[in-house]
Order: C-alpha cells, then structure tokens, then sequence
C-alpha cells in the first residue's frame, strides 16, 4: 500500500482536460459542480478541485445544505479515487465509494465554494481520500473523507 507523508510530490502531471471530458453525471450537473484542475503525482495519487455555487444548494434557513458539500465531496473523491485506481490497476478498474464522513465546521450563505480532494492513500483494493471544502473567504467550511473500493477490470 502507498501511503502520502507530509512531503507530496511536486512531480505533477496536469489531467484537468482528462477529467473533463469524462463528463459530471447528471447531480452533479444539476448541482453546477465545475472542474477546476486535476493532477496526478509521481506517485500516480490524484488530486482534483472544482467549485459549486452556494446559490440554488441551500436548505431552509439560507444556508448551504450539509448534502450539497456531501455530494461535493463524493463527487471529488470519487474521481480522485478511480483515477488512482485506473492508473494501479487498469483502464476497466470498477470504483464504488463505501464511507464518506463530512465534519461542517461553518455555514456558506452565498458564493462560491471550492473542494479540493487528495488521495492519503491507495492500495489494490482499498483508497482514501481527504476532501477540504472552503468558502469564498478560503476559510475551511468541511471536512470530508471517502473510503472507496476498488475491483481490477474482468478479463
């Protein structure tokens, strides 16, 4: 299993147009999540940020709802986590995420929000991700972790 230690890889190669062409899905369409980059280290561990407005993702009171930066956070961990295994295991590699935990630390009224997912670790069939949501002040609004699983492709 590899691990990432305090020191990350400053070998990064830029995928954002990869990641892009794959295409969002339907929520996270609706959802107005946007790409912003994707990398992937030396290592071959991915990261990937992308931005959701405020506007149209709030409960009740005004605020951003605790699900939106839910199904943020899925949706970057997720990628992250099948772009680490497709560079491990193969092309066909089936991702599925199995646990995501989100800590909210504070409430976004408007704006945009950024999510920045990094993999903290990839095996052949285990992967985890850490996943940082901030507010348009850059200040950190949740935390979040997606454990995923993996399968090599079918022969």
């Amino acid at each position: 299993m590899s691990n990432m230690s305090d020191e990350q890889s400053t070998d990064m190669t830029d995928i954002t147009a990869e990641v892009r062409s794959f295409g969002m899905g339907a929520l996270s369409e609706r959802m107005g999540i946007e790409i912003v980059s994707a990398t992937i280290d030396s290592k071959g561990l991915a990261t990937i940020s992308a931005t959701m407005p405020v506007e149209g993702n709030t409960q009740p009171y005004g605020l951003l709802h605790g699900g939106a930066s839910a199904v943020l956070a899925e949706t970057l961990g997720s990628i992250a986590s099948a772009i680490t295994a497709h560079r491990r295991l193969g092309q066909g590699a089936i991702v599925v995420g199995i646990d995501l935990n989100c800590t909210h630390h504070k409430s976004a009224r408007d704006g945009i929000v950024t999510g920045v997912a990094h993999m903290v670790s990839a095996g052949n069939t285990m992967l985890s991700s850490e996943i940082v949501i901030t507010n348009s002040q850059g200040e950190r609004i949740c935390t979040s972790r997606l454990t995923a699983m993996a399968r090599k492709p079918r022969p």
